[in-house]
């Protein structure tokens, strides 16, 4: 039987790990825990309508906030853009002035590509919070031609042929004008 304290933990550790997955778990492991903690969740929801169904005759507040909580974090955990929405607005309001730095170290040459490729990723220090999901790494571009600097903040980092999503400082206007059209 779940008492109010069990629901309230079951609502933060959703949270903890709703925000793990968001800053920590690697792409190919989010898809194996996303589709566990739905199925979860979509138990725990099926589970509280039927308690509902047989105690409707004796129906308690509670039952119904049972309800309500499994299957709002169910839907929020299968439509996982919800959550993610609202941690990205979050993060870029809290994290834009460390951003804003970081590209300025970027600027000076504190920062640059890491590897002896030179593919352009920055893996960032541990000074650092992560500003850059999926290895708090950025990917630094500089246009051959005129010398401009475009810098790419990973928000969600996707699968093979599945875009990205990033937050872009850039002084290139191709680059500019590429993403405005």
């Amino acid at each position: 039987m779940i008492q109010k304290r069990t629901l309230i933990w079951i609502i933060i550790i959703w949270i903890i790990i709703t925000l793990i997955n968001y800053y920590y778990t690697n792409f190919f492991i989010l898809a194996f825990i996303w589709l566990g903690l739905s199925g979860i969740l979509l138990i725990g929801t099926i589970i509280q309508i039927v308690k509902l169904i047989r105690e409707r005759k004796t129906l308690t507040k509670f039952r119904i906030v049972k309800l309500v909580v499994f299957g709002l974090l169910f839907i929020f955990t299968f439509l996982r853009h919800i959550p993610n929405e609202l941690i990205e607005k979050v993060d870029w309001i809290v994290l834009k002035g460390k951003r804003t730095e970081i590209v300025g170290k970027i600027k000076s040459g504190e920062l640059i590509p890491n590897g002896t490729s030179n593919n352009g990723i920055c893996e960032l220090p541990f000074e650092f919070p992560i500003v850059s999901n999926g290895g708090n790494d950025v990917w630094i571009i500089r246009n051959k031609e005129n010398n401009k600097l475009t810098v790419r903040f990973f928000v969600f980092r996707n699968f093979f042929d599945s875009p990205s999503t990033k937050f872009v400082f850039t002084e290139d206007e191709k680059t500019i004008d590429a993403f405005e059209k």
